[in-house]
């Protein structure tokens, strides 16, 4: 499996986390055990999980956890007026908050990689209209980050 398989799956597997985590408050030392033990690289209800590499995963989580206010902030700011984040489907949420998490400190993955991995994540769950949502919102967000990733060259 390729080091960008292995993200992939870690991306996906952080969004489910997070969506877990907001939906049945557990804490992340609990749900980072639980993902570790049973989902990561395994069977679920017949469903197979790829192997996701490990610290990647844990530091999407971590680090939204550690910066989730200024990150739903800025979503919020990026968000149609009179729908903020706490409007927006629980997985959406936790699609946007990992996204605008990697886009702000994950300097290490280019940023139109980044939105085109959640877009995909997108894609999983919901139709063509959530998953515009998704790029829209990260685009934005990734043009405010990093800039520099979006000048032309003079």
């Amino acid at each position: 499996m390729s080091n960008a398989d292995g993200r992939s799956a870690a991306r996906l597997a952080a969004v489910q986390a997070l969506y877990q985590m907001d939906v049945t408050d557990k804490g992340l030392k609990e749900t980072c055990a639980e993902f570790e033990s049973f989902w990561l690289g395994g069977e679920v209800e017949g469903q197979l999980y790829k192997p996701a590499e490990l610290a990647f995963f844990k530091d999407i989580l971590s680090g939204v956890l550690a910066d989730q206010g200024p990150i739903d902030r800025a979503i919020d700011q990026t968000l149609v007026e009179g729908w903020p984040l706490v409007r927006i489907d629980s997985v959406l949420r936790a699609i946007l908050r990992a996204g605008a998490y990697e886009l702000k400190k994950r300097t290490d993955v280019p940023a139109r990689v980044a939105i085109k991995e959640y877009v995909d994540v997108a894609g999983a769950f919901f139709e063509r209209e959530e998953s515009g949502m998704v790029n829209a919102v990260l685009d934005h967000l990734a043009r405010r980050f990093r800039a520099e990733e979006f000048e032309r060259p003079r």
